[in-house]
């Protein structure tokens, strides 16, 4: 498996020592560094920082958002980076919620997965070098009952651009097996990854003629590494309001992917009870509900004997490159786990 991380650039404004992360993670021997865009600040500012400060370190946008970017901006923006950095770009798409793109962008959420795909169609094209000529439902270009004639950017990729969708729905999923060249995946338990998500993925895969060795299955999680049962427990505690919070604050009060993902997973009546407690402000009460398993499940958490069979559990599912998010309260600690993650990584390959 390749190792990976996520970082998102604004995350608690120290600039300096994020920027420190990612070099010395390069130096640890990472192969991929993602640079998420929330609602904080944008990804390709920072992806363009960090392909300067970087030689050898993939760099991806994990992910830029639908709406917050005409498809000719996502493609002008990739072909940039890619080009700057001598080919190590990875553009990593995703429809995000309602809550960030209408409540933040004001733009409607409507249709993302046409969205999505007519997005990644023009982007596709664009990549190409060809004049863009291009009639959706969602997109027209050019804009009917003008001047306008179809054009080609004036900027050619130099390399090529691998494409990566943020995927959890049945269709999403679909879509990415059947248009991406890699899945960056989520709430992922690879005892129900088969029908939860590799089902879809397979679908879509079959539609394009293609076969699993076609995709990258990029899956995260925390990492942590606990030095006994009772620092275990603790850890796990201390996860389970986060969880508590994708399941039941994530999205709008109609639209939780996460709480989707688990439900698909086994755990639809937890999940549901978790979503009903926490939209009513009971928050203790939703973090209760949360169990061990769930946090175990769907993380990289545990003794190093217990990560390291996590891991083998991983890559038997299927998975190509497993992105860690090693916990620590400061950058050594951070860097510390993360070394220790990535050893562990390939000695389950078998790697020197």
């Amino acid at each position: 498996m390749r190792t990976a991380t996520t970082i998102e650039a604004s995350g608690d404004g120290n600039w300096t020592q994020q920027a420190d992360f990612v070099v010395e993670a390069e130096k640890l021997g990472l192969d991929v560094c993602w640079v998420a865009e929330a609602w904080g600040s944008d990804a390709p500012s920072a992806l363009g920082y960090y392909a300067a400060l970087t030689d050898r370190m993939l760099l991806g946008s994990g992910v830029m958002q639908l709406g917050t970017r005409t498809p000719a901006a996502v493609a002008q923006t990739a072909i940039t980076l890619s080009n700057l950095s001598g080919g190590r770009f990875l553009l990593g798409l995703g429809a995000s919620g309602p809550q960030v793109i209408e409540g933040l962008h004001g733009v409607a959420f409507a249709r993302p997965l046409r969205r999505m795909r007519e997005t990644v169609e023009i982007v596709r094209r664009l990549f190409d070098g060809g004049k863009l000529s291009y009639s959706g439902a969602e997109f027209t270009i050019p804009r009917p009952g003008g001047e306008a004639v179809p054009m080609r950017l004036s900027a050619r990729a130099e390399h090529t651009i691998p494409l990566y969708l943020a995927a959890l729905s049945p269709g999403m999923l679909r879509l990415t097996g059947e248009a991406a060249d890699g899945w960056l995946g989520t709430s992922f338990v690879p005892e129900g990854a088969d029908d939860a998500y590799f089902a879809h993925l397979d679908d879509g895969l079959a539609r394009s003629g293609r076969t699993r060795a076609a995709l990258d299955v990029c899956q995260g999680a925390e990492v942590a590494f606990a030095p006994d049962e009772d620092a275990l427990a603790a850890m796990i505690a201390g996860r389970k309001k986060e969880l508590a919070f994708s399941l039941g604050g994530m999205g709008s009060s109609s639209t939780n992917f996460y709480n989707n993902a688990y439900s698909r997973q086994g755990w639809a009546e937890v999940a549901a009870e978790v979503r009903e407690r926490w939209q009513a402000g009971d928050r203790d009460g939703a973090t209760a509900l949360v169990t061990d398993e769930m946090v175990l499940g769907t993380t990289l958490i545990g003794t190093e004997t217990m990560v390291r069979e996590r891991l083998r559990v991983w890559r038997a599912a299927g998975v190509d490159t497993v992105r860690l998010y090693p916990a620590g309260e400061n950058l050594e600690a951070r860097l510390a786990t993360l070394a220790r993650a990535i050893e562990l990584v390939r000695d389950t390959d078998g790697a020197p």
